[in-house]
């Protein structure tokens, strides 16, 4: 019997794989329920990063993945939902 490498099990990893280990950290625990071990969770989430780079997921849809924003004068905070928008305010003037 062949020796699998981490490599060519990055490889030979299906779409199914792939999201049962990316659930599975997202959780920190099996599918039955065991939890995961911190080993454990380091492996996966390394091996469900190395899938997304050899299989060119898409950024937006990567395990960690933060949309960019600008701030300063490029920000017009149109994209601010209401309930956040003041949070930045001066309570000093209320």
């Amino acid at each position: 019997m062949s020796e699998m490498t981490f490599d060519r099990m990055i490889q030979q990893m299906t779409p199914s794989i792939y999201e049962s280990l990316k659930r599975a950290v997202s959780l920190r625990k099996w599918p039955d329920g065991r939890m995961l071990t911190a080993e454990q969770t380091e492996l996966c989430l390394e091996a469900v990063m190395r899938y997304e780079v050899e299989n060119q997921v898409p950024d937006e849809q990567r395990v960690g993945y933060l949309q960019r924003r600008t701030c300063g004068s490029a920000s017009s905070g149109t994209d601010v939902p209401p309930e956040r928008a003041g949070l930045a305010r001066d309570a000093s003037r209320d």
